[in-house]
């Protein structure tokens, strides 16, 4: 088993979290454009770990990438190919802002459940507000989408179910990593070359595809944004500010995305926020600056885990 890993300085892990916030934003916005295009979720995933997988493969060989086999599948699934199908499949039916809400806001809740059952972490008080404020936020969210469906997305509530069980993979994700010690450049590679050997031959061979109708500026802004921002620069920033802050703190900050997603959807893709919908953002966005000044805890006791032979 790999030592654990030095503690990281707590500013540099800010500027981890800065980044993701940074991807994150795009990735509502670049995701959304490609769920109104005529490329499928499959599409999106398939163009996603196409290019990381080509990219990290040179990388996973040389860093010798140490991830036993089923820690490597747990990572792979729950930070890529199952959290990208499922938000990828959600930016069909939901508007951006939405997902801004549902997945960003939805990550602190799931890591803090998953680490007070898991690892029995318990949140301070001060995080229980915070998580409190994000909870909120994502409610009022739901009975927007509910009851005052937008024209343009009548099934908004499958695109936030689909978003609900992504923003779950990612915080397992988070969790994962800071459980197991796993270096971000494992990570990232691990998810990157694992994705794409096990989706794309099944891609290739049985599901649906619409890259022929697509527009060669969709395959390239998708390929492009998916493939290197999203897959690459935001995982190995999340792997690191995890390490770095811990994962409820990290995830926290990614409540901060529902405020610029939101923002940028109405110029970008001509989606209007509703007074439910601001106050939403409004919420997760302060839960997430109360959740900054939380010092990171140190976890409970790490559950043994077996090494796969």
């Amino acid at each position: 088993m790999r030592p654990a890993l030095p503690e990281r300085p707590r500013w540099k892990g800010f500027i981890a979290a800065a980044t993701v916030i940074t991807c994150w934003t795009g990735f509502n916005i670049v995701s959304r454009l490609g769920g109104k295009s005529a490329l499928t979720p499959f599409d999106m995933a398939a163009l996603r770990f196409a290019v990381s997988g080509v990219v990290m493969l040179p990388v996973f060989i040389l860093a010798r990438n140490a991830l036993p086999l089923r820690r490597l599948l747990a990572i792979a699934g729950s930070g890529g190919l199952l959290y990208a199908l499922f938000a990828y499949s959600g930016f069909v039916f939901a508007p951006a802002a939405h997902a801004g809400i549902v997945v960003n806001g939805g990550v602190p809740l799931g890591s803090a459940l998953l680490a007070w059952v898991w690892l029995q972490d318990r949140p301070s008080t001060r995080t229980f507000w915070a998580l409190g404020l994000a909870a909120t936020g994502v409610a009022l969210l739901g009975i927007s989408s509910l009851g005052t469906p937008h024209p343009d997305t009548p099934r908004a509530w499958a695109g936030d179910l689909c978003f609900a069980v992504a923003a779950l993979l990612w915080a397992a994700y988070g969790l994962l990593v800071r459980v197991w010690h796993v270096r971000p450049i494992d990570a990232v590679s691990g998810i990157a070359v694992t994705s794409a050997i096990l989706y794309l031959p099944v891609y290739a061979l049985f599901l649906p595809k619409g890259l022929a109708s697509a527009s060669w500026q969709d395959i390239l802004l998708q390929a492009g944004y998916q493939g290197i921002i999203a897959a690459l620069i935001a995982a190995f920033s999340y792997a690191y500010a995890t390490l770095s802050l811990g994962s409820g703190i990290a995830s926290l900050m990614l409540a901060i995305v529902p405020g610029t997603s939101a923002l940028l959807a109405v110029p970008l893709l001509d989606e209007p926020i509703t007074a439910i919908t601001g106050l939403g953002v409004l919420l997760v966005t302060f839960g997430a600056a109360l959740g900054a000044l939380v010092r990171k805890t140190v976890p409970g006791p790490t559950p043994p885990v077996r090494e796969s032979g």
